[in-house]
């Protein structure tokens, strides 16, 4: 018996099995080490990535405020440099809201009350008319554009003379209606219009539009013009101090400013 133990000693201590247990063992060990250690390498590069990440949205943001101010400040230095210096004395606000609709567009600024703006005041760019204010409150104000189904502007042509009233019927903003054009008119297309003297609003001289055809009709043509400001970029306008003349209102039945008005103002 003593012997059969002996040799299976010698057989286990010939095949050095402790040894091949132990080295791997140490592999085991080893191979457990490295793992842990790249799962914290990869925890660690998650938390730099995290890290990163909101760094750069903090970088992002910062540049989009500094872009849109060199924006803003950009729009508001081009529209002063474009102001002739009959207009310089006219208020400057931004735009800041907008309604788009079919029929009613509408327009909010950054102007108001306290800044001297008041109802029925003309809003123009340096590329023409725009609109007029309609209600105002401290700081702000809210101003009806050409393309809103409720205004009317009266209008001359600067080449022929030919009067007519703007109007528009809603969809496209790039296209509004020129009223009353007898068939007798020579008016053409590409003629530029201007707001006229008759306007109760509006100050007289102000590209409006261009004329984009012409149609004879029974009595009066169907006149289609352009308008001179590209509503879809407006950023800043211009406003124009009241022009109204309390004599020239009560002679056509016209409300003064702050009064109820029945009738559309053009």
């Amino acid at each position: 018996m003593l012997s059969g133990i002996s040799l299976i000693i010698t057989a286990i201590e010939q095949n050095d099995v402790p040894s091949k247990v132990a080295v791997a063992g140490y592999n085991l060990r080893g191979y457990v080490a490295e793992r842990i250690q790249s799962l914290g390498h990869l925890l660690h590069m998650k938390e730099e990535n995290n890290r990163l990440l909101a760094q750069n949205s903090r970088l992002l943001a910062r540049l989009l405020v500094a872009e849109t101010a060199l924006q803003r400040q950009s729009a508001l230095e081009h529209i002063h440099a474009a102001t002739p210096p009959a207009m310089q004395g006219f208020k400057t606000a931004r735009v800041i809201d907008r309604t788009f609709s079919e029929r009613e567009n509408m327009l909010l600024v950054d102007k108001g009350r306290n800044d001297g703006i008041r109802k029925d005041m003309t809003v123009l760019t340096p590329d023409g008319l725009v609109g007029r204010v309609v209600s105002v409150s401290a700081h702000y104000a809210s101003i009806m554009p050409l393309i809103h189904s409720d205004f009317k502007v009266s209008v001359v042509s600067a080449e022929t003379r030919t009067t007519g009233l703007v109007s528009w019927d809603g969809g496209r903003a790039d296209m509004a209606n020129v009223e009353h054009i007898p068939i007798s008119s020579s008016l053409a297309k590409g003629e530029e219009l201007l707001t006229t003297d008759f306007s109760t609003f509006a100050i007289a001289g102000l590209p409006v539009g261009r004329v984009t055809s012409v149609m004879p009709g029974r009595l009066f043509s169907m006149v289609t013009m352009k308008p001179a400001v590209d509503f879809s970029r407006l950023d800043y306008v211009l406003l124009a101090p009241l022009n109204n003349e309390p004599e020239k209102l009560r002679m056509l039945g016209t409300p003064g400013p702050g009064k109820r008005d029945p009738l559309t103002k053009q």
